[in-house]
């Protein structure tokens, strides 16, 4: 917390202009921003600090500025200081959103944002919607030992899925099916995969009596994986039942869907 008297000196500027221009851009300033200290805080500042004016006691008390405050002063001063801590906000914030954008890709919404004055409120409430909302990644690396996050990814696509999933993988097991039935109850899901052994036969048999059935077919011409969702096309670089084991990528491709890929296999 820091008074306006401070302030008024860190930013260059009178106490008095400095007061005139919180007035004037007063819904700027929240209680958490702001606060007008009353007489007796003011006197119990004064005794903890040991100092007095020496005139009896100022005639108007004073602003206290919270951190949010003194960074919104920035914004509304004029002087060359304020303008430069500005300017040091607003680099440090668009930083910031470089930095998500580039490890997380969370920022991925902000360019269908069209904002003009980052520093109006209506805006500023406006980005952190989107980044509280549940964006879902593109593309990215999951990394060795990643196991938990890398069967999360798999497991919020196969749960987002309104209508089908196709798995084209050349090495399944039983956990991949467990993995499919966390779709919705009326999405179909069919695996292409290069090798259905007796074991997994029967293991699909199993599954197909107790849960909604998962159709396997023999496929043997695809060397990549990669996972259909509705009209979504994933290349994942490593089986799903091998999720976090070893470095791999997965993106989401951008020309081609998943009409094209099924009417390619199906002509084989």
């Amino acid at each position: 917390m820091i008074l306006d008297t401070d302030l008024a000196m860190l930013y260059g500027v009178e106490t008095k202009r400095l007061k005139e221009q919180v007035k004037r851009n007063i819904d700027r300033f929240p209680d958490d921003f702001m606060f007008e200290l009353t007489r007796e805080e003011l006197n119990g500042l004064r005794s903890q600090i040991a100092t007095s004016n020496g005139r009896g006691g100022t005639r108007y008390l004073p602003y206290a500025f919270t951190e949010g405050g003194i960074a919104m002063l920035s914004s509304v001063l004029k002087s060359g200081i304020a303008v430069e801590v500005n300017i040091r906000i607003m680099r440090a914030f668009v930083a910031m959103r470089q930095f998500l954008a580039t490890n997380a890709q969370v920022f991925q919404r902000l360019t269908n944002i069209e904002y003009h004055q980052i520093e109006t409120d209506k805006r500023i409430d406006e980005v952190f919607k989107r980044l509280d909302a549940n964006v879902q990644p593109q593309q990215g690396i999951f990394y060795e030992g990643q196991v938990f996050d890398a069967y999360q990814f798999v497991s919020d696509l196969v749960r987002k899925a309104k209508n089908s999933i196709v798995l084209i993988d050349n090495y399944v097991d039983d956990t991949v099916l467990t993995l499919l039935d966390k779709r919705a109850d009326n999405v179909t899901a069919t695996i292409y995969t290069q090798h259905i052994s007796q074991q997994f036969q029967l293991d699909i048999n199993r599954h197909n009596t107790q849960y909604p059935a998962i159709n396997v077919e023999h496929f043997n011409r695809a060397h990549d994986r990669f996972l259909l969702i509705d009209d979504e096309v994933y290349h994942i670089g490593a089986s799903i039942k091998d999720l976090g084991k070893k470095w791999f990528a997965f993106t989401l491709m951008q020309d081609i869907t998943t009409t094209e890929l099924i009417n390619k296999i199906t002509a084989e």
